[in-house]
């Protein structure tokens, strides 16, 4: 009896790391498609909770090649229209008699208006923690960097195997959210 449980418990012990290698290789056939694209272009809604307040705004973003990226603010409204670009070395916002002002998050790690960026950071070359399928899709645990201190990402894609949602997290606690519409590899 012993060895009959012992081996349903190896099989079904194979039949979870299968699952898992499964999840893995779609996130890395992603990750494979977007290095090899020439940069994509997606929608993000961004939120912010700063712990006492929460800002949110929506971007049209597009990324290079390089994993540079350039956005335009489209909501809302008071601060649409207001573009800019973020890159390894950092960035610019151009606008016309309004500014966005969002403290750093993070330990100074980031900015709202970066959130979009990190998140196309991390997908192209952070450290993939854990997948796993989740409501028939890829939920992805990615850490932005291998410093000690480096932000979490939880990162969701579709069934299509293409990003959907994602949370910044510091210190175990979400700071930034970014859900993804129409994300498509140029």
């Amino acid at each position: 009896m012993k060895r009959i449980f012992g081996v349903i418990f190896f099989l079904m012990f194979l039949v979870g790391c299968g699952n898992a290698e499964q999840d893995l290789d779609v996130a890395l056939k992603f990750r494979q498609k977007l290095l090899n694209g020439n940069g994509c272009q997606f929608t993000g809604e961004i939120t912010a909770d700063y712990g006492n307040v929460i800002y949110q705004f929506s971007m049209d973003c597009q990324g290079d090649k390089q994993g540079n990226l350039s956005f335009v603010v489209t909501a809302p409204d008071s601060i649409s229209g207001i573009t800019g670009a973020v890159m390894d070395m950092g960035g610019h916002l151009t606008f016309e008699g309004t500014a966005l002002a969002f403290a750093p998050i993070a330990d100074g790690q980031v900015t709202p208006v970066t959130a979009p960026w990190l998140f196309l950071k991390t997908l192209r070359s952070g450290y993939i923690v854990a997948s796993a399928k989740e409501n028939g899709g890829t939920y992805l645990q990615i850490d932005d960097s291998y410093h000690e201190r480096a932000l979490h990402l939880d990162i969701w894609l579709d069934a299509n195997g293409m990003p959907i949602r994602g949370e910044i997290l510091w210190d175990g606690k979400r700071v930034l959210s970014i859900s993804v519409k129409d994300f498509t590899i140029l």
